[in-house]
């Protein structure tokens, strides 16, 4: 019997602890309280899969409009216009507009340009004894990326990447309602705003002009977005293009070094990174808690969950049920995934699932390419603690 069987039952987000290896408290919740109540922090949180799935489909129950982040979920909505923090019918015309720009030639078009974006980061460091995965490549690879497609110029990338992740500082007691966080977002929105004035006057071909430019139909009448609107729209996908694959590699990069049979496999078979990429989603979810707000009651497992509500969806849970997955703790980089539920479900799947899947692709295959072999030393990997990501800042790796 562990520590955590004999534990009081409970899931606290802001243990560091606990959010070093969440999955056994996450098992306890699935088995023990598929409707957890947490009393300190007043959520709810549903964490099977089936249920996730249901409530994430739910958008009359459960909505987005109230933020998905624990720590300003509350009866006011969202202040700004993200699609995330949309429900319909405003998100389903918003998320038309925006899903142009990722169209299937745009993204499949970016292939060679990621290569060439691997080999910068990665030729230097052939020949040393070792790098930070991280901060050497999984955090540049998809900021230079999603950088480039929303129209940054190479000259202000870094600092830009530098104020995303100021967004996601977590510092305890307030969670990511701090100094750091909120002056992050305020330089990246005052950055954004200049951008778009500037692709206004001198449309280009990125995201930022397509949105200046672009119209919607409300009530008959076409109109431009507005310039929270398109700052809104351009922080997300800045936010969102650069954290999600980030995270991914970094978790690879522990991942493959504690499983140096697979990684060989996928080193020697590259047809087998794709499949890779699911199991790493699936083991190590990014994005593992997304935040809704109840608009009226409902019922799960014999308990009410009230109308105005915190609910936590545990999708990095949902990720690990066994009624699911079978044998859910063992990483498998064959294992056939029909579904799972780390870029979200429903009206909220993730617009850049298909280019954060490509970047994840080609990042491996590039990595693997020049480095088959890697070790991580216990406990150098740093992570990062926050309410609703999860993932490295730091993965030196030894060569």
């Amino acid at each position: 019997m562990t520590d955590i069987d004999t534990a009081p039952l409970g899931w606290d987000p802001y243990d560091v602890v606990i959010d070093d290896d969440p999955y056994p408290a996450w098992k306890r919740l699935r088995d023990e309280a598929p409707v957890y109540v947490n009393e300190e922090y007043g959520f709810f949180a549903l964490s099977r899969f089936a249920d996730v799935e249901a409530a994430s489909r739910d958008t009359a129950t459960f909505s987005s409009a109230h933020t998905t982040v624990l720590e300003s979920l509350g009866p006011e909505k969202a202040p700004q216009r993200m699609m995330i923090f949309l429900d319909p019918p405003d998100h389903t015309k918003l998320r038309g507009l925006v899903s142009r720009a990722f169209t299937p030639r745009r993204i499949s078009g970016l292939d060679e340009r990621i290569r060439g974006i691997c080999a910068d980061l990665l030729d230097p460091l052939i020949g040393s004894d070792g790098f930070d995965y991280v901060t050497d490549f999984a955090a540049q690879l998809p900021s230079r990326v999603i950088s480039t497609l929303v129209g940054v110029p190479p000259e202000d990338q870094e600092q830009q990447r530098l104020n995303v992740d100021g967004m996601f500082h977590i510092e305890p007691g307030v969670g990511m309602h701090n100094e750091k966080a909120m002056a992050s977002g305020m330089a990246l929105i005052v950055y954004l705003v200049d951008l778009a004035a500037k692709r206004r006057d001198d449309p280009q071909d990125d995201l930022v002009s397509a949105l200046v430019h672009a119209e919607i139909t409300e009530d008959g009448v076409e109109r431009r977005l507005t310039e929270d609107e398109v700052v809104s729209f351009a922080m997300l996908l800045y936010s969102a293009g650069t954290e999600t694959v980030a995270k991914l590699l970094g978790n690879a990069g522990v991942l493959l070094a504690a499983h140096p049979d697979q990684r060989a496999d996928m080193a020697a078979d590259p047809a087998l990174i794709p499949g890779a990429v699911e199991e790493l989603l699936r083991f190590e979810p990014p994005s593992p808690v997304q935040g809704r707000w109840t608009l009226k009651p409902s019922e799960w497992h014999g308990t009410t969950i009230p109308e105005g509500s915190k609910v936590l969806l545990l999708t990095g849970s949902a990720a690990r049920d066994e009624r699911t997955f079978t044998d859910p703790d063992r990483f498998d980089i064959r294992r056939q995934i029909p579904l799972h539920l780390t870029f979200g479900y429903g009206i909220h799947f993730c617009i850049g699932a298909s280019l954060a899947r490509i970047e994840s692709r080609i990042g491996l295959e590039e990595t693997l390419r020049r480095f088959p072999e890697w070790s991580v030393e216990p406990g150098a990997a740093v992570r990062v603690h926050t309410s609703t990501v999860r993932g490295y800042s730091s993965v030196p790796i030894r060569l």
